[in-house]
């Protein structure tokens, strides 16, 4: 069991700032696209701001002591503390945040958004994770 995670002030600024970049990709382009796209857009909007960022981060899985390098791809990790899973989907099934938790758990942050780009309004396609 996790002991409960409180971020930092430097880690909610972050945070916000991410946000901020979600909301500017998703005020010039829109609804409708590719998530490859949205990615690609958002990880420019880091770099503006200097944030640093990987994008498409494979993760191995773990398993009985074994390392299996068919892991998944985290979309984007952020200065090393959050998991962003960018999506472009019609509806949001409880799955996205099985999956976003699952990121975060075996990457060991604490700190995740999932983010869907394909919403009339984005601040109802963001959604924060602590775990």
């Amino acid at each position: 069991m996790y002991e409960k995670y409180f971020p930092t002030e430097t880690e909610e600024t972050l945070l916000k700032e991410l946000v901020d970049c979600a909301f500017k990709v998703h005020k010039n382009i829109g609804p409708g696209l590719l998530e490859r796209i949205y990615e690609v857009c958002f990880c420019h909007e880091l770099k503006k701001k200097n944030i640093q960022y990987l994008s498409q981060v494979k993760i191995p899985i773990i398993y009985e002591n074994i390392v299996f390098d068919e892991g998944f791809r985290i979309d984007v990790i952020v200065e090393n503390k959050i998991v962003c899973e960018l999506k472009a989907v019609n509806d949001h099934l409880p799955v996205f945040e099985a999956q976003i938790l699952s990121y975060m758990k075996i990457s060991k942050k604490h700190l995740g958004l999932l983010i869907n780009f394909n919403v009339p309004l984005i601040k109802n396609g963001i959604k924060r994770f602590i775990i």
